[in-house]
């Protein structure tokens, strides 16, 4: 039996049907007759944007964007109509809950609601184009006059040890975002609006709203996983701090316990993998470097991508279409511009599946291919379901997906491909090396995956103005992660903007959702492989009883609350922070180690 996640989904309904300006009740069979019609148009218009939006991504003209505008423009409105007649339903009594829940799915259909008339929605949709498009063509140019696209940036930040020259980039790409501040506003505005028309209080409680609960009862959950999952983020926060005080000295360093955002090896410091070799110092050297293996063997890209397909085959899936390999884009083309934000595409809703990537040939990306993999098995295996039915049981569980196999990405794993010549040996610095290499990308991630939505939410209840913007992105940043920006940031400065999820509109929870649910599905992966021993060690590599019981949970899309769908697959109905938890711990016991006697914490 489900805790109280139905009960919770009262407050919004109740608004919606208070504010509903529908004459006439429908009946049961009425109702299901608009559902029926409106996934029809909206599914119909929808495979006509994603191809417009998959040109313009691959073939960035002023032209391509005009096309993606009108496409965009028409599904927009379709799905704006469909929400507020959907609104409007709810308040007939006598609906069966499965179809007031379908109506609930059509309310939330649309990622950022429209306003009803026709100006507000061409303008709310030219704003959202330009600026993802802003985003997309963004260089940084040296006073050299040499000019640096985004990921020759992210490169250089990932092997460049020379604080000045981390500032440098790190100043640079926050050169793209301010121009796109006030047009954020305005889609803010726009969007507000929009959230209110179907019945929400503003956009931030609509996304909340998406999860099968209240936007209140979202809210308080994302706490609660923050707060179960602090001590690990805050243990490894303590450490890295002191061993880059080490390495840069005192003079780089504040003296508040917060660390300088441009030198943890990523642009937006949400993931510090890439500066292991200083947080390490050596001491414990991972017992295997997949970029390098990667290299010896000269695998391409596309072989890359054949490995990760071939996880999904050793479940027993089937395997990804020859469409697949023909249309999708494996690399930055030199003759044009195109986004390079790795994305899993799902065409036609049957199975002209791609991904679009820029891979470049290093271990992490290998984690990035399964990630894009594993939405385009999910997509799949929901694609027989009704329209409003195919998506995750909530969005992250999209997320978690290809992350959760990613982690069966073991060293036994390596041994079965013939990657790694034999199993390394077992010992506490292998562990530990183990550990720290993927805690530095998913623990450290943890608190920057919740504020990316946390800020939003600031924005669109009114409580920051474009004025306030930075000033509260940096408190947060701050307050959460411990971080704080090298250098001064004044109001008209745009940082968040800096990260392309904010002008592409996309919500974040998800992500901070997928980081723990990851654990959680490896986990019962393993059970059901029929694993003995540490978590971190096992790989579902092969099983064919934990691939049977993961496409079952992914076919059944989101025809039931998520969490009916975590319950059948897990036995638990809400997301469980232990597996993260239980993964690390040989890790938070070594952290706690380094860390006693030194001063931990950091100014909010």
């Amino acid at each position: 039996m489900l805790k109280a996640a139905y009960g919770r989904a009262i407050a919004p309904l109740a608004l919606a049907v208070a504010t509903s300006t529908f004459a006439a009740p429908a009946t049961e069979p009425e109702v299901r007759e608009f559902i029926d019609s409106a996934g029809a148009r909206a599914g119909e218009l929808g495979v006509k944007a994603t191809r417009a939006e998959w040109v313009f991504q691959n073939f960035i003209t002023h032209d391509t964007q005009q096309m993606a505008v009108e496409a965009s423009k028409a599904l927009t409105t379709e799905g704006g109509s469909n929400a507020r007649e959907a609104r409007d339903y709810l308040a007939s009594p006598g609906l069966s809950p499965a179809t007031r829940r379908d109506l609930e799915l059509i309310r939330h259909s649309v990622s950022v609601p429209s306003p009803a008339d026709a100006r507000s929605i061409a303008e709310l949709v030219e704003i959202g184009a330009e600026l993802k498009s802003i985003y997309a063509t963004g260089k940084y140019c040296a006073e050299d006059g040499e000019c640096s696209v985004l990921r020759d940036m992210e490169l250089r930040m990932a092997n460049s040890r020379d604080s000045d020259e981390l500032l440098e980039l790190w100043q640079g790409w926050r050169q793209v975002s301010p121009p796109m501040r006030d047009l954020y506003s305005r889609q803010v505005e726009l969007a507000n609006k929009g959230a209110r028309d179907l019945g929400y209080v503003d956009l931030g409680d609509y996304w909340r709203s998406r999860y099968d609960m209240s936007g209140e009862a979202f809210s308080a959950d994302m706490e609660r996983y923050w707060q179960e999952a602090k001590p690990l983020y805050e243990a490894l926060q303590c450490h890295v701090r002191d061993r880059l005080e080490a390495f840069y000295g005192e003079a780089v360093m504040p003296d508040d316990g917060t660390i300088p955002a441009h030198l943890l090896g990523n642009m937006w410091a949400q993931g510090w993998s890439n500066i292991e070799d200083v947080v390490m110092e050596g001491a414990f050297e991972a017992p295997y470097d997949l970029t390098r293996i990667l290299e010896e063997r000269e695998m391409d890209e596309e072989a890359m991508v054949k490995m990760a397909e071939g996880f999904f085959t050793s479940l027993g899936l089937e395997p990804l279409p020859e469409t697949f390999w023909e249309r999708s884009l494996f690399t930055r083309p030199e003759d044009r511009d195109v986004v390079c934000h790795a994305s899993a595409w799902d065409v036609d809703a049957k199975d002209d599946l791609r991904i679009k990537m820029c891979i470049q040939r290093t271990g992490e990306e290998v984690r990035v291919v399964h990630h894009e993999l594993g939405h385009n098995y999910y997509q799949r295996a929901y694609n027989e379901q009704p329209y409003y039915y195919r998506g995750s049981a909530n969005a992250g569980f999209h997320e978690a997906l290809g992350d959760a196999i990613a982690l069966s990405v073991t060293p036994a794993y390596l041994v079965e491909l013939g990657l790694l010549d034999q199993l390394p040996e077992t010992s506490e610095a292998n562990t530990i090396a183990q550990l720290m290499n993927l805690a530095l990308d998913k623990v450290a991630f943890l608190p920057f995956g919740y504020i990316m939505d946390k800020w939003r939410w600031q924005v669109f209840a009114g409580e920051l103005t474009p004025e306030e913007y930075n000033a509260g992105w940096w408190k947060l940043r701050r307050e959460y992660q411990g971080i704080s920006s090298p250098v001064a940031r004044g109001a008209d400065a745009f940082d968040p903007g800096a990260k392309y999820h904010i002008p592409a509109n996309v919500s974040y929870s998800r992500y901070f959702q997928a980081h723990l649910l990851q654990f959680q599905f490896h986990r019962e992966m393993c059970e059901k492989a029929g694993f003995k021993g540490p978590l971190y060690a096992c790989s579902a590599y092969g099983s064919k009883a934990a691939g049977e019981a993961l496409n079952a949970m992914l076919s059944a899309g989101r025809s039931v609350p998520w969490q009916q769908t975590l319950a059948d697959f897990t036995g638990k109905d809400d997301v469980d922070v232990s597996a993260m938890l239980e993964y690390f711990a040989p890790l938070k016991s070594w952290l706690d180690e380094q860390n006693r006697g030194r001063q931990c914490g950091w100014e909010a």
